[in-house]
């Protein structure tokens, strides 16, 4: 079961990154010249990849931890 939160943590990550390159590929095509508010949406679209990123690695840190802890207590 433990494997299985990490592979699927592993796989929202990386469709979180396909998702945040599509939308700067749409704002690029949208607005070839530099806007404010595209940079806006291209930086916030990271910055979710960011945070689910963080909360990615507290599962697995949680995950491999409580593992560790059970193998070794």
């Amino acid at each position: 079961m433990r494997w299985a939160i990490v592979l699927l943590c592993c796989g929202v990550v990386l469709c979180a990154e396909l998702l945040n390159t599509a939308i700067e590929t749409v704002v690029d095509l949208v607005s070839p010249e530099y806007h404010p508010l595209a940079g806006r949406a291209k930086d916030i679209a990271a910055a979710a990849v960011w945070v689910l990123c963080v909360f990615v690695a507290l599962a697995g840190v949680l995950t491999i931890g409580s593992a560790l802890i059970d193998k070794f207590l």
